[in-house]
């Protein structure tokens, strides 16, 4: 199992949750590990004590902290990629998966390394109050809009995007919004006020949740909610709702990859963080990001397309 890294992914949907990344310990071998919850992840570690898997301090000192969104994860991009990585640079990565603000908010405080996210207007504010260094555009993919097959809305009906945000509203429409400062909460609160509206009511349900969960939510509760397209791919066999609007013109998602200012935090992981960062940029990954398909269809567009 020597020279394999297990990325150990924890997933922190809640926006009030609050944990320490830096403690997130790095394991070799196989296969990867995935924590829900905080409990599950603390049964997590309990269950590799058991079973001799302990942390080595070495690859814990050499590891790298990455925070990406949600739907890199639950698109299986991240589990694509990053063993792809480890196994060509020997640098075993840490992923804390949580929405866009809450992966800048924690590359400020210098508790990870390096942020792959999709909240531009976030990023640049990042990026001019000095806590990043060396940002660079990854992909894109784009936002869609899903609902009840039946449509009562007529959302598939819309003339633009602001049309429908309309018929959401004004027909209160139930509405599953992820509510968590993620990246595609921001786009979402944009094409709200680019209508003009103003979501409240019984009918708005703001969940702070991941997402992977808020796509189930809405498919629980026969409700409409934006997601992007990479995440929509991956869960559709799984849901009874269905792809209704794109977007006129289409919902642009890009993507950029960011390392945090050393200068600022002791203890970043700076050089592998650009290593990082040049990897994901360079021709050959790229190829591959176009090339990560599901059932037959592209979920991402590398940024050299």
């Amino acid at each position: 199992m020597a020279g394999k890294a297990v990325i150990l992914t924890v997933f922190d949907d809640s926006p009030q949750r609050v944990f320490d990344p830096r403690r997130l310990p790095i394991y070799t071998g196989r296969p990867a590990f995935y924590a829900n919850s905080m409990t599950r992840f603390v049964r997590l570690l309990l269950l590799l004590a058991l079973f001799g898997f302990a942390p080595s301090g070495s690859a814990a000192d050499s590891s790298l902290r990455l925070a990406t969104t949600t739907t890199t994860a639950n698109s299986g991009l991240t589990d694509f990629l990053l063993p792809q990585f480890t196994a060509e640079t020997g640098v075993p990565v840490q992923v804390i998966v949580v929405g866009s603000g809450k992966a800048l908010r924690l590359g400020r405080d210098g508790e990870v390394d390096v942020m792959l996210v999709h909240a531009p207007a976030a990023e640049a504010a990042f990026m001019r109050a000095g806590h990043g260094i060396a940002r660079r555009d990854v992909m894109y993919n784009d936002f869609v809009f899903v609902g009840p097959s039946a449509d009562p809305a007529a959302l598939a009906a819309s003339r633009s995007t602001i049309d429908a945000m309309q018929r959401l509203h004004d027909g209160a429409h139930p509405f599953v919004s992820r509510g968590d400062d993620s990246g595609t909460h921001l786009q979402e609160l944009a094409l709200w006020r680019q209508a003009g509206l103003s979501p409240d009511g019984r009918w708005y349900r703001e969940v702070g949740q991941g997402m992977g969960r808020t796509l189930q939510i809405a498919n629980e509760l026969d409700a409409y909610t934006l997601i992007d397209r990479g995440t929509w791919l991956a869960h559709r066999a799984r849901l009874d709702i269905s792809l209704l609007f794109t977007g006129n013109p289409p919902l642009r998602n890009p993507y950029g990859v960011i390392a945090v200012n050393p200068d600022r935090h002791e203890g970043i992981n700076h050089a592998d963080a650009v290593r990082l960062i040049d990897w994901l940029t360079s021709p050959q990954v790229q190829k591959r990001i176009d090339g990560f398909k599901i059932d037959g269809q592209q979920l991402f567009y590398s940024w050299s397309d």
